[in-house]
Formats: C-alpha cells, sequence, structure tokens
C-alpha cells in the first residue's frame, strides 16, 4: 500500500533552515506529482509546493515564494522541501501528499495519500 514517511521536522530560529525528506513506497513513485502542505492547530490545510512526476516543475504558495525549494529523486522514491529564511508563521505540522497524476494542482484537493507529518517549529 501507499506510504509516506516525512522526516526532517525540529526546531529552528528565526532565519534559519530545515531540509524535510519524504520517503515513498508502495506505488510508482517517478509517475506522480508529489508535494507539500502544512497545518496549524485549528486552522485547515494549506498547501505549500509541489512538484511534477519527473521534477521540471514546481509551484509554491504565495507564503513560502522564494524561501522554499522543492525537488524530488525519482532513482531514491524520496522527496524534499528546503526551507530558508524560516519565519515564525512557518511553525506547522508539515505533511507529504502524493498526486493523483503527473502534474498535480496546487490544491490539497488534487493530492490522494498523505503522510502522518513532521513538526517544524520555528522560535528563537
Amino acid at each position: 500500500q501507499v506510504q509516506l514517511v516525512e522526516s526532517g521536522g525540529g526546531l529552528a530560529q528565526p532565519g534559519g533552515s530545515l531540509r524535510l525528506s519524504c520517503a515513498a513506497s508502495g506505488f510508482t513513485f517517478s509517475n506522480y506529482a508529489m508535494g507539500w502542505a502544512r497545518q496549524v492547530p485549528g486552522a485547515r490545510l494549506e498547501w505549500v509546493s509541489g512538484v511534477y512526476s519527473d521534477g521540471s516543475r514546481t509551484s509554491y504558495a504565495d507564503s513560502v515564494k522564494g524561501r522554499f525549494t522543492i525537488s524530488r529523486d525519482n532513482a531514491k522514491n524520496t522527496l524534499y522541501l528546503l526551507m530558508n529564511s524560516l519565519k515564525p508563521e512557518d511553525t506547522a505540522l508539515y505533511y507529504c501528499a502524493k498526486g493523483g497524476n503527473k502534474a498535480s494542482g496546487p490544491s490539497i484537493y488534487d493530492y490522494d495519500y498523505w503522510g502522518q507529518g513532521t513538526q517544524v517549529t520555528v522560535s528563537s
């Protein structure tokens, strides 16, 4: 079955960096777009970033554009999110998600499987 396991979360200072990873299994990773979303308690799940199945195109929410970089290694079945210039408002539980096709768009409804999440806390 589809499994998505996130790692790399933790505590970072404002202005700092973290890199999240997502190990995927149970499906042909290179055939599907992948993405990241985040959620804070009491708020809606927010789409953060997505990447096409072949890595040729990436997209970002305005709130993270220019600071976060999504990438994937299809040989390792792994998705990444490099987060730079972190802000306290980036604090959230970050989820990895599998797209429904090769080019899923900027909506959480374009994704059909989700990981358990990894906590990112940005605080001094």
